[in-house]
C-alpha cells in the first residue's frame, strides 16, 4: 500500500481501560473538541470499560490526535492504519455506550493473557489441523472474505455468539480454539470468555485482520477475499487498499 496516494489517513485503535463513570462527558467533549480542531471526521465510543474508535483526517491531523488522546487517556495508543482517496466518515460521532464492543456477558479481560498470537505466527496457528478457526464476526462479514479453514458462526450480531458456542463447541473436545476479528476488539472479549467456559488453548490474533493484512505479504496470506469494515468504503482488499465488494449487511 503507497500511503502516498492517498489523501485520507484512517486511523482504529481501542484499549481496554478503566475509565471513570462521571469522566466520561469530560472526555467525550474534549475528543469531540480535538476533532473538531484537526478537521477529523469518524466515530468514538466511550464506556466505563474503555475505547473504541476508528477516525480519518490528513495524514498530520491524525498524527495530532493520536498523541492527544494517549494524553487523554495517560496511556499510549496503537492504531492500525489505512488510506483512502475519499474520507470513510461524514461527522463526528463520539457517544458513551455501555460497552465499547457489545458482548452482553460479564467478562474479566485478564483472562485474555497469553492467548495473543502475532500476526506473523497465525498461519502456522491455523494450519494445525486440530485447531478450531472461528470467526467471530458477523455473517455478512464472514462473505465478504475471511481465512482458510474458517467456520462461520452466521451470526447478525456479536452478542449472538456465545449462544453459537454453547451448541457447537465443547471444551473437553475442542482443546484448540483460535478467533480472529477485524481489528481484535472483539476478540479481546471473546478470549477470556472462552476461558472462562473452560476451554484451555485459545488463541486470537493480536491486531485482528487488519494488521495481518498490514504486516503478511500478499504472497504469504491464508487470508481470503475481502476484508469488511464500518464506514463507506464497505472493504478493504488484502494491502488495504479501498475494496470492491458490495454491502452485504443490507441484504443481498
Amino acid at each position: 500500500m503507497n500511503s502516498g496516494l492517498f489523501q485520507y489517513k484512517i486511523a482504529a485503535f481501542y484499549k481496554f481501560i478503566y475509565l471513570a463513570v462521571e469522566d466520561l462527558a469530560v472526555l467525550r467533549n474534549a475528543i469531540q473538541v480535538a476533532m473538531q480542531e484537526r478537521k477529523i471526521v469518524g466515530t468514538v465510543i466511550l464506556a466505563v470499560e474503555g475505547i473504541n474508535c476508528t477516525v480519518c483526517g490528513s495524514e498530520a491531523a491524525m498524527d495530532g490526535l493520536v498523541g492527544e488522546l494517549s494524553e487523554m487517556l495517560a496511556s499510549p495508543i496503537e492504531p492500525k492504519y489505512s488510506y483512502s482517496d475519499k474520507p470513510p466518515f461524514r461527522k463526528i460521532d463520539v457517544k458513551i455506550k455501555p460497552e465499547i464492543v457489545t458482548l452482553k456477558r460479564e467478562v474479566e479481560i485478564g483472562l485474555g493473557r497469553g492467548t495473543h498470537v502475532s500476526p506473523n505466527e497465525w498461519n502456522e496457528v491455523i494450519s494445525d489441523p486440530e485447531v478450531i478457526v472461528l470467526d467471530t464476526r458477523n455473517d455478512y462479514e464472514f462473505k465478504t472474505g475471511t481465512f482458510e479453514r474458517a467456520i462461520n458462526p452466521g451470526t447478525e450480531k456479536f452478542s449472538e455468539l456465545p449462544h453459537y458456542v454453547a451448541e457447537n463447541l465443547d471444551p473437553s473436545k475442542h482443546k484448540k480454539v483460535a478467533m480472529f476479528c477485524t481489528g481484535g476488539i472483539r476478540c479481546e472479549k471473546f478470549a477470556p470468555y472462552m476461558r472462562s467456559l473452560g476451554f484451555e488453548n485459545v488463541y486470537q490474533l493480536e491486531g485482528g485482520i487488519l494488521k495481518y493484512l498490514e504486516e503478511v505479504p500478499a504472497a504469504e496470506q491464508r487470508w481470503r477475499g475481502e476484508c469488511y469494515v464500518f464506514d463507506t468504503r464497505v472493504t478493504v482488499d488484502n494491502v488495504l487498499n479501498p475494496g470492491n465488494s458490495s454491502d452485504l449487511s443490507q441484504g443481498e
